[in-house]
């Protein structure tokens, strides 16, 4: 911890001290966004963000799975630990990124949320699932649902990515096209996730699914 005050006590009878919790979490993540920013000047914090969470997993340095520690021990979720642990150098190299313009947040508020005026919304009705994020989340899954995404080609110009899925229990999903073929004309691709539920057991809960995966 810095301490900036000279007037304050500093204890520093130990030599080292560890912590955890959302609010150290915080300055690591801010220090791996100033290291991805120097690397990649022109990025906005949509992709940089983008770039994080797409490269975190589920696992820890051991290779077994994240652990919650409460009064009950268990295997750790989403809730628990967000995108998962942080990997700074697979970040660098994301591969493909998802992209926000500022626009995309205006129209999120002002036309999708139901939070603004309205003013300057198309007629064409969309969904606020369509905001371009890193993630997916669906509340109240009862038959099926689509939503769209966009992705950057980061990586060589001519690449050509598939899709991997490991849908959650009970819900079958597919991707639209499955593989995305990038070029020097075509450095944004959007493609398509459908949702269908499969069974009704799956109302009233929550479940998770593997990250919607691209791979050369």
């Amino acid at each position: 911890r810095l301490y900036q005050s000279p007037k304050a006590y500093i204890d520093a009878s130990n030599p080292y001290h560890f912590d955890s919790g959302i609010s150290m979490s915080c300055p690591h993540v801010s220090g791996i966004i100033v290291l991805l920013k120097s690397l990649h000047p022109k990025w906005s914090t949509a992709a940089l963000k983008s770039a994080i969470m797409t490269a975190a997993f589920s696992y820890d340095n051991n290779g077994t799975p994240i652990q919650a520690n409460g009064k009950i021990p268990k295997i750790a979720d989403r809730f628990n630990y967000g995108a998962g642990f942080v990997n700074p150098n697979m970040a660098a190299d994301p591969g493909l990124i998802y992209d926000i313009e500022p626009s995309d947040y205006f129209k999120f508020f002002n036309c999708m949320g139901g939070l603004g005026s309205r003013d300057n919304c198309t007629t064409v009705k969309e969904s606020i699932a369509d905001l371009n994020l890193p993630s997916i989340a669906i509340p109240n899954l009862r038959t099926f649902q689509a939503m769209t995404r966009s992705v950057t080609n980061v990586d060589q110009v001519n690449a050509v990515y598939k899709a991997f899925l490991q849908p959650p229990t009970g819900v079958e999903m597919a991707v639209d096209p499955s593989v995305l073929v990038f070029s020097e004309e075509k450095k944004v691709l959007s493609f398509k996730v459908n949702f269908k539920a499969m069974r009704r057991s799956i109302q009233g809960d929550y479940i998770f699914g593997s990250p919607l995966q691209f791979a050369l």
